[in-house]
C-alpha cells in the first residue's frame, strides 16, 4: 500500500513537514510506503471555471502543470495526507489553488478518488488552525474520502522549523493519526472482495435561485 503526501507549505522542511513526517513514521512501521510531494513552493494557477474537466473527462485540469501530475498520484494512492501550514486562518494559497483543481477534476471523473483514505494535518504559529484543518476535511469530504481521526483535532503548534516537534500533545495526536490510518487502510484493504462497494452516483445540482 502507498501514501502520497502533500506539503502545501512553501518551506520544504518546516513544520508543516515535521507533522507530515510523524504520521508517516507511524504508516512505514505497518510497510506502507509513504511519498512526499512538495507543493507549497511551486508556482499553481488556481482553478479558472472553465469546467473543461468536466467536459473531456480524461481525468487532467486544462491548465497542462504540475496538479495533472499530482492528480494521477493521488489516483494510483491508497491514501492521501494533506499537509498546510496556516495562512490568515487558512491553508496556503498555493495547497488551495492545486486541491480546487485536483479535487473538482476528480469530481468530474465519476469520484476518481472516492473511498481512498485521506486525512488533513495543519502547522500553525498560534491560532486559525483549525478553520483550517476543517478547510481541508473539506475538500476530503467532496471527495468522497474516508478520513482516520485522532484523539484532538489534527493541529500541531510551532514558528520556527522544528519547533512543532517540542509540543508534546501535538506530536501525540499526529502519532495516533498515523496508527489509525494505518489501521483504516489495512481495514479496507482485507474488505476488498468481501464486502460490496456502494455503487456511485452522478452529482445532483441544485440552485435555489429560479
Amino acid at each position: 500500500m502507498k501514501v502520497v503526501a502533500f506539503n502545501g507549505s512553501p518551506r520544504k522542511e518546516g513544520n508543516t513537514y515535521e507533522a507530515i513526517k510523524l504520521v508517516a513514521e507511524q504508516l512505514e512501521k505497518e510497510n506502507i510506503e509513504v511519498e512526499i510531494v512538495n507543493v507549497g513552493n511551486k508556482k499553481i494557477l488556481g482553478c479558472t471555471a472553465c469546467n473543461s474537466c468536466f467536459k473531456t473527462r480524461n481525468e487532467r485540469c486544462i491548465i497542462d502543470d504540475e496538479v495533472n501530475e499530482w492528480i494521477q498520484k493521488i489516483k494510483e494512492a491508497d491514501g492521501i495526507i494533506l499537509g498546510s501550514p496556516v495562512h490568515f486562518s487558512d491553508i496556503g494559497a498555493t495547497m488551495k489553488a492545486f486541491l480546487d483543481r485536483a479535487i473538482y477534476v476528480g469530481s468530474a471523473n465519476n469520484g476518481l478518488f472516492r473511498h481512498k483514505v485521506g486525512t488533513g494535518v495543519v502547522a500553525v504559529r498560534r491560532s486559525g488552525g483549525l478553520p483550517a484543518f476543517n478547510q481541508l476535511n473539506n475538500y476530503l469530504g467532496y471527495a468522497e474520502m474516508l478520513m482516520p481521526t485522532s484523539n484532538y483535532w489534527n493541529v500541531i503548534y510551532g514558528a520556527k522549523p522544528g519547533d512543532a516537534l517540542m509540543d508534546d500533545e501535538g506530536v501525540q495526536i499526529m502519532r495516533i493519526l498515523g496508527k489509525n490510518m494505518a489501521w483504516l487502510m489495512k481495514l479496507i484493504e482485507f474488505g476488498e472482495g468481501k464486502v460490496q462497494r456502494p455503487e456511485p452516483e452522478r452529482k445532483t445540482y441544485m440552485n435555489f435561485i429560479r
